[in-house]
């Protein structure tokens, strides 16, 4: 029996769902599956944004002969077989090879794909949910045509949903508007789960109808996606980072409530937000870093599920804070001079006296701020002086550089 996702998948271009900034007309991909032209190229995008789908479509299109892999259970052995058979073939037949997971071919077994693509011995279509950026070789990269799915609009879905109870179901199947709101939102833009969704429903319903009633027991422990090997992992800390940075509390403890709820590391969102305590709010509020570091130790010794209460505290602290990155700033100017700058030796009075004195002088000359008014006194503590920290007007910094400002004027009156 086929799945409800077979039975509605579309046929040709004109009836995919979605990707608009991709297959709209006039848009380059969608040009090259009209004319049957098309090269090797990557498709990489969020699960159930109709990568594979569309791959089928090219397959049809194009006429050619398919061979459907997956990189996780293929091997270098298995392609090998397909080059020779397509070199076989040259310019008789369209050999074409739809590589799913793409990014679990590790740097050997990507370059095995290398000569063929770039003889146009094969097609080739990868397709990952994966960065390739971050897990395709630079070579290969550069031999293909590489497309970013989007995750599927509301408007997709309810278009989706529409057409599938239509195409499956001969429009039998009532949804009430409550039904529907729920089961697009559930879907979170992916289209398989979906039709996963709608086709155990309809297995269910009583009278072909479809209500909140019927679906909320689905829905007792909602599904958060948040894989924390792929990219989804990465956008949302950053949105939790960004949403602190940028004083939004609310923002930032939803975030941090939807780590929390897939089961995120309590402690990895812990590091985060002691970074963020010296990164964004540094010298306008040295506490912040005093709270996250408590807020880690106490998540590390208490754990969850009492833990969110802690991470709340830092966060809010953290994005209720003036914000400085001077801090951030400053330290990223000194390590670029140190790379890229004057190499400048410690002075003489400065180095350590305890073993060297005697014979080299080392500390010799050193003078002792506390020695001094105000515990200052000037003295060379660099050779060239570079001007590394720049302070802010923001928070508590602006007294801190008065004290500065204050010593050293003293000693010039």
């Amino acid at each position: 029996m086929k799945s409800l996702t077979n039975i509605v998948a579309p046929k040709g271009v004109e009836e995919f769902v979605g990707q608009k900034h991709l297959l709209s007309e006039g848009k380059f991909l969608r040009k090259s599956i009209d004319s049957g032209i098309i090269k090797s190229c990557l498709f990489f995008g969020p699960s159930g944004s109709g990568k594979t789908v569309l791959a089928n479509i090219i397959a049809d299109k194009i006429k050619a002969k398919v061979f459907r892999l997956n990189a996780v259970t293929s091997g270098v052995a298995e392609f090998k077989k397909i080059t020779d058979y397509a070199k076989s073939l040259f310019e008789k037949e369209t050999v074409l090879v739809i590589l799913d997971e793409i990014h679990h071919f590790n740097k050997t077994q990507q370059d095995v794909l290398l000569p063929s693509i770039e003889k146009d011995e094969l097609i080739v279509i990868g397709i990952t949910t994966e960065n390739p950026f971050f897990y395709i070789n630079k070579a290969l990269l550069s031999r293909f045509l590489i497309f970013e799915f989007k995750k599927h609009t509301k408007e997709d879905l309810s278009k989706i949903l529409d057409n599938s109870i239509k195409k499956a179901y001969g429009g039998k199947i009532e949804l009430t508007d409550k039904a529907r709101e729920i089961i697009i939102n559930y879907s979170d833009g992916d289209a398989r789960r979906l039709l996963n969704f709608l086709e155990s429903c309809v297995l269910i319903s009583k009278n072909n109808l479809i209500d909140e009633d019927l679906i909320k027991d689905f829905l007792q422990n909602r599904y958060v996606y948040y894989d924390k090997k792929d990219d989804n992992h990465y956008d949302i800390i950053s949105a939790f980072i960004k949403s602190m940075r940028g004083s939004d509390p609310d923002a930032a403890l939803y975030w941090l409530a939807k780590m929390l709820y897939a089961g995120e590391d309590p402690l990895f969102i812990a590091r985060r937000i002691l970074i963020a305590a010296s990164e964004d709010v540094g010298l306008a509020n040295s506490m912040a870093l005093v709270v996250a570091q408590s807020a880690f130790e106490a998540v590390k010794n208490i754990g969850m599920p009492e833990a969110r209460i802690i991470l709340s505290h830092a966060a809010l602290y953290v994005a209720l804070s003036p914000k400085s990155n001077s801090a951030y700033l400053a330290i990223d100017r000194a390590m670029d001079e140190v790379k890229n700058g004057k190499e400048r030796d410690v002075p003489i009075h400065l180095k350590d006296s305890h073993l060297d004195s005697d014979f080299l002088g080392d500390g010799k000359g050193y003078k002792y701020p506390h020695d001094y008014p105000h515990h200052y006194v000037e003295q060379v503590y660099m050779t060239e002086p570079k001007k590394f920290y720049e302070p802010s007007e923001e928070g508590l910094e602006p007294k801190l550089n008065e004290y500065l400002k204050k010593v050293k004027n003293e000693k010039k009156t």
